[in-house]
């Protein structure tokens, strides 16, 4: 069975950057489409974005673009979310999931919800502060 490792969460001032990893044991790391997703006390787990890892595709929603992005590391069968220009609105419990079932079109185009995902990472935690 799949296991996500996540790491890199932290503390930063507004303006800042954090990089966080997730890394996948267990299976064929391409075998998975794999996304990140944000929630606070609350709310909804929001999309932050996901990488088709076989295809070397991203999807990012448009209000992550220009801030956030996607990569990979195949040998280390890890993906990093880099979050730049961090913003108040940002601090949250960040996971990485990863789906067994999605194709690689849906993986890219962000054509997928919640449910689809099967498999978790514990949340880190980021936090901004002003």
């Amino acid at each position: 069975q799949v296991q996500l490792e996540v790491s890199g969460g932290g503390s930063v001032q507004t303006g800042g950057s954090l990089r966080l990893s997730c890394t996948v044991s267990g299976d064929t790391y391409t075998w998975y489409c794999l996304a990140w997703f944000r929630q606070t006390p609350g709310k909804e787990r929001e999309a932050v974005g996901s990488i088709s890892p076989a295809y070397h595709t991203t999807y990012l929603p448009d209000s992550m673009k220009g801030r956030f992005t996607l990569s990979q590391d195949i040998a280390e069968n890890t993906v990093y979310l880099q979050m730049n220009g961090l913003k108040p609105e940002d601090p949250a419990m960040y996971y990485c999931a990863a789906s067994g079932s999605l194709s690689s079109s849906r993986c890219a185009s962000g054509s997928w919800s919640v449910g689809d995902f099967g498999f978790w990472g514990q949340g880190t935690q980021v936090t901004v502060s002003s």
